[in-house]
């Protein structure tokens, strides 16, 4: 990699990003050791570091060799989210160790550059861009020498330095050489303007307490075996996702990063979707994160309280409800793929499948010790109570359609889980509850779904009622207990979905081409459905399609470990918003799936594969 020609450029391909986070929001670190997307002093403020959108004069922080040529390597330190960036030139070699400390009073970014071979010369350049990428701060020296404070509007950020540092074209800039076990520590720190400037850290100090709280953090995990990293490194991307003060997770850490490269499936995900609930608990509790898992409860239950007929699809992290939809004109997009959004349309919409969601969630939440059986169960029945009235109606589907409402069959299909898992918790606790009536509605709902939703012609379920396409959320009506895996119809849906979804071994979501969700054709294949696909194959006894499946999965992580919303197979590149909890979360499930109920094969046949014995299989057990 030429180092000039990655400083002076856009924005790196999405898999060469790494993430660190303070549980309150989170940076994307390049390969090249620039920092390109930050947004403070949450997941959902505005950008100080938007070059991941544009351009590096939208705001960005690099730190990386000064010579033409480089080498880059990077990992984790451990299971942590300390991130080690190794660069090699011919002066010599340096690391970068990038983290956010974590228990602080408020939020920064450390950066601590370490000699290790030679004497080769580094720089700094730091923009700091506010709102987006548009606002050019006041840059004032600190009067201890130190360092600069840089004010616009109410933000404020400090960056303290162990190096000069120099004003340069709006930035703040520094070179220096660097000599084996050299330890040059960089602080930027963010407070509100009209508060005094934040207290400076110790940097050795927060390293040390940083680590020590994620190597705490990840010895609860209860997941052993062959996939132990896999599945530990997928929570720990959810962990960093978590807002700490709400219990709320965002989907993702950034905005409007393509689902199509160029394209103008550009999304906010920022936010936090109630579809995610279910999964997200049984990723949780699976692992052994009960604490983290209650707080993702309490948040649902708080954000959907209320009245039943204002639930909506997604929240703010701490449970917001406005969220309108905004283009920024000053970003390009990345690498050109306009418009950028902040905020998320889609709040607005009609999704009958949260409810199926929502009440699935609650009743994992009784069902594993989160919470006394009778909580919520009055909010819940006013959520049912509405549910009986519109369950009819065509909504938006689960994918967020800006193409008209249809009678999609997932979300009907979500709204007899509604029905069931209510059903079957007045049962087991004893609730009171119209019992009668909610049995006759789920038998309706099924009979409704099973006639209209069914396609006997071609012998699969359809994307909506009277349709001939196909979607694959419809892997999921075995997952759900809808039918049996051995309906003859959801083999016939399997069937369908893997001759006209599955494109170069992945799976779509569904066939964009017909313009039916109200946008231009093209987009990757979508990773959760792929593990969709995995987690049928397994129940159907179809173990090496699953781990085929899987593995292929697997393959698509980049050298962290991290997963975006989507990949592109002709471009070989990840794309969607990074990295995509939802993606993650549905590896974990899959993951401990597989390592759970997968059969236990010869360690001759898995050698003769290249793959370790099957007793080394990931599992999932009491702490």
């Amino acid at each position: 990699m030429t180092a000039a020609t990655e400083a002076a450029g856009g924005p790196l391909p999405i898999e060469d990003y790494g993430l660190i986070g303070d549980c309150t929001t989170a940076a994307l670190v390049g390969r090249n050791g620039s920092i390109d997307w930050l947004c403070w002093p949450r997941f959902d403020s505005a950008a100080c570091f938007a070059a991941l959108l544009g351009r590096p004069e939208h705001g960005r922080w690099l730190i990386a060799p000064c010579g033409p040529e480089m080498r880059a390597t990077r990992s984790y330190i451990g299971e942590t989210m300390v991130l080690e960036t190794l660069f090699e030139t011919e002066e010599g070699d340096f690391a970068v160790i990038d983290f956010m400390p974590t228990g602080q009073a408020g939020s920064s970014v450390v950066r601590i550059v370490e000699g290790r071979r030679g004497r080769p010369r580094v720089r700094m350049h730091l923009t700091l861009r506010f709102d987006h990428g548009s606002s050019i701060p006041w840059v004032t020296r600190l009067p201890e020498g130190d360092g600069i404070s840089a004010i616009a509007g109410p933000n404020l950020a400090v960056l303290r330095a162990a190096v000069p540092l120099h004003g340069e074209d709006f930035s703040t800039t520094a070179e220096f050489t660097v000599a084996p076990e050299d330890r040059f520590p960089f602080v930027l720190s963010y407070g509100p303007s009209h508060r005094p400037p934040p207290d400076a850290i110790d940097a050795e100090a927060a390293l040390c307490d940083t680590l020590a709280f994620w190597r705490s953090w990840s010895k609860h995990c209860t997941c052993h075996g062959r996939w132990r990293k896999v599945v530990m490194r997928s929570l720990l991307t959810l962990k960093a996702l978590t807002y700490a003060e709400t219990g709320g997770i965002v989907a993702a850490p950034t905005t409007s990063l393509p689902e199509k490269l160029g394209g103008v499936r550009n999304w906010d995900y920022r936010f936090c979707w109630l579809r995610d609930a279910t999964l997200t608990l049984v990723a949780l509790m699976r692992g052994g994160y009960y604490e983290e898992a209650k707080a993702w409860r309490d948040w649902l239950q708080r954000s959907v309280a209320g009245s039943p007929s204002d639930i909506q699809i997604m929240y703010g992290i701490a449970g917001e409800r406005r969220l309108a939809e905004w283009e920024v004109p000053w970003l390009p997009g990345y690498q050109g793929a306009a418009p950028v959004r902040i905020g998320n349309a889609a709040s607005g919409q009609l999704q009958l499948d949260v409810w199926g969601e929502v009440m699935d969630a609650l009743r994992l939440a009784r069902d594993g010790g989160l919470a006394s059986p009778g909580s919520a169960w009055a909010l819940e029945c006013g959520a049912l109570r509405h549910l009986e009235a519109i369950w009819r109606e065509p909504d938006d589907g689960i994918w967020e359609v800006r193409g008209g409402r249809r009678q999609f069959t997932h979300s009907k299909v979500m709204a007899w889980v509604a029905f069931d898992r209510m059903i079957r918790d007045a049962e087991k606790y004893g609730f009171e509850a119209p019992l009668e009536r909610w049995r006759a509605t789920r038998d309706e709902i099924h009979r409704t779904v099973c006639e209209l939703g069914y396609d006997a012609a071609r012998g699969s379920f359809t994307q909506s009622f009277g349709s001939p396409e196909l979607d694959a959320s419809l892997l999921l009506i075995p997952a759900v207990g809808f039918l049996p895996i051995e309906d003859p119809r959801v083999a016939g849906t399997i069937a369908a979905i893997e001759r006209e979804l599955v494109t170069h071994g992945f799976v779509l979501r569904y066939r964009t081409e017909s313009g039916a969700d109200g946008l231009p054709a093209g987009e990757g294949v979508f990773l959760a459905c792929s593990l969709w696909l995995a987690d049928a194959y397994a129940m159907q006894g179809r173990w090496d399609d699953a781990y085929a499946m899987f593995h292929r999965v697997l393959s698509l992580r980049n050298d962290l470990g991290l997963l975006s919303e989507e990949y592109d197979p002709r471009a070989g590149r990840q794309v969607g918003n990074f990295p995509q909890a939802f993606s993650h979360l549905t590896l974990v499930s899959t993951a401990i799936g597989l390592g759970e109920h997968g059969p236990i094969r010869r360690s001759s046949e898995r050698k003769a594969e290249g793959k370790p014995p099957e007793s080394q299989s990931v599992s999932a057990k009491p702490s």
